[in-house]
């Protein structure tokens, strides 16, 4: 209600709400003196370049991530099915031949995908991308792991699982790899270069934990057998992982 006596300026407030539809309105762009967008970036200034180089890094950093993601995920899909084929032995008569299967696939494994992930890592700093393929190495630790033990009966070590993880490069190969990224042309010499694929312990130590899921299931399937025997066995093998585990058994928490 007005007030007698007392005038009311309308234009008080609608200079608010101009002020409030200023704040909101045009999509928060900026506009120089002529009305037109912000001044262009000057691309030959030090700073503008250090941070292209930056955008360039970062890029390839995540293109890297994603591939090696990629890998991983067919890595573990390849160990889970060579694990669900050792599974399937139901007797010394049809252990051979699929020993051998997992073999053939182990092997494929590791002159495919396993040796693509080394390839990109080559020159990298394995520990920024560690996450990035570190359950198909610890699902490919315990593929590796269950075929020996069927095999020979025992643990292979980590030295072991890390030795055919070992390539040779050619030449040609690593010199195009070289030159493709900008830096510069392979070594003279002609000697091959040698690319690995580091296994961590901690990554054989997981894999190892996993493998003990699986002997129990094979414990299971060998009551199932009627082999009463092979039960104790691998439980003795399970207490020896446990005492071997040492504190971090029983440690709680993420490392």
């Amino acid at each position: 209600m007005k007030e007698p006596g007392k005038r009311y300026d309308k234009s008080h407030g609608q200079r608010g709400h101009d002020r409030g539809s200023w704040r909101r309105g045009g999509g928060g762009q900026r506009k120089g003196a002529d009305g037109g967008a912000g001044p262009e970036v000057d691309e030959s200034l030090p700073v503008v370049q250090m941070f292209r180089a930056f955008q360039v890094e970062l890029d390839d950093r995540h293109d890297r991530h994603e591939r090696l993601v990629k890998l991983s995920r067919d890595v573990t899909i390849e160990s889970k099915r060579t694990i669900f084929l050792l599974h399937r032995i139901m007797g010394e008569q049809q252990k051979d031949k699929t020993l051998a299967e997992a073999h053939g696939k182990l092997s494929e494994l590791q002159n495919s995908q396993l040796r693509e992930i080394a390839t990109e890592l080559r020159d990298q700093c394995p520990y920024l991308y560690l996450r990035a393929y570190s359950p198909g190495v610890q699902e490919y630790v315990e593929a590796v792991t269950f075929y020996h033990y069927i095999k020979d009966g025992r643990l292979v070590s980590l030295e072991e699982i890390c030795q055919p993880l070992v390539y040779d490069e050619q030449p040609e190969e690593a010199e195009s790899d070289l030159v493709a990224s900008g830096e510069g042309e392979a070594p003279p010499g002609g000697s091959p270069a040698q690319l690995r694929l580091e296994v961590t312990p901690t990554d054989y130590m997981l894999g190892v934990a996993d493998l003990t899921g699986e002997l129990m299931r094979k414990c299971i399937n060998a009551v199932g057998q009627g082999n009463l025997e092979e039960p104790f066995v691998l439980c003795c093998l399970l207490r020896d992982v446990y005492s071997a585990s040492g504190p971090s058994a029983t440690r709680r928490g993420r490392e």
